[in-house]
């Protein structure tokens, strides 16, 4: 029995690293990602070009790899080492995330007919104001679904903190696994299908909420 809460203990330790990882990383790439949106729908060309390119490159190499660029790449090229590998994760999950949300914002902006914004404007709105009182919640509604989808796969992508040596909740299990103990590596499952499951209920309510609109 002493065993078993031996392991159960390391493994809700190392849950809460993704945890950790998720909540920060949600909280900096949402907002993130929309500046990002503003700047590829620029009319300022050099501006929109850099947002574009910027996240071309994110979109095409692999999460794995933007992790070891993080970590190694400024104490290589600048002298200028990150000291913490949990700092290093961050700011690849930030950046990575930022450049998804960006273009599920931009989907869901541009899928907006120009139409309702000349009508707010017939009716003396300010453009500002055709985006906060008419177009906003149009937006959000139509990119819950991906949204979900996107903040789903951010769950079971902390588990690849791993590979730069944080101790996240399969890292864990993985080190009873090499004493002759399997069952913890599969029980790494139950918690990210109950977080998982848990965030499923929880869009699924926020899209009945936003049932109002059914453009």
């Amino acid at each position: 029995m002493g065993r078993f809460n031996e392991v159960v203990l390391s493994l809700c330790d190392g849950f809460k690293v993704n945890c950790i990882i998720f909540v920060l990383t949600l909280a900096m790439a949402v907002p993130l990602g929309l500046i990002v949106t503003f700047g590829s729908m620029s009319n300022f060309k050099p501006l929109k070009w850099l947002s574009k390119t910027f996240v071309w490159i994110i979109r095409g190499t692999p999460l794995m790899l933007q992790l070891c660029v993080v970590l190694y790449a400024p104490g290589l090229l600048f002298d200028i080492p990150i000291r913490s590998r949990m700092t290093a994760v961050l700011i690849a999950f930030v950046i990575n995330y930022a450049a998804y949300f960006s273009e599920i914002y931009r989907g869901g902006i541009e899928s907006i007919s120009r139409g309702q914004y000349e009508a707010g404007q017939v009716l003396g709105l300010t453009k500002t104001q055709v985006f906060f009182k008419v177009v906003l919640f149009q937006v959000i509604k139509r990119v819950i679904p991906a949204m979900g989808n996107e903040i789903i796969t951010l769950v079971k992508d902390t588990s690849l903190a791993r590979i730069v040596a944080v101790s996240e909740i399969i890292m864990c299990a993985e080190r009873f696994t090499k004493q002759g103990l399997i069952w913890p590596l599969f029980s790494t499952g139950l918690f990210f299908l109950a977080f998982c499951g848990i965030l499923t209920l929880l869009f699924g309510y926020i899209e009945k909420k936003l049932d109002y609109y059914k453009g």
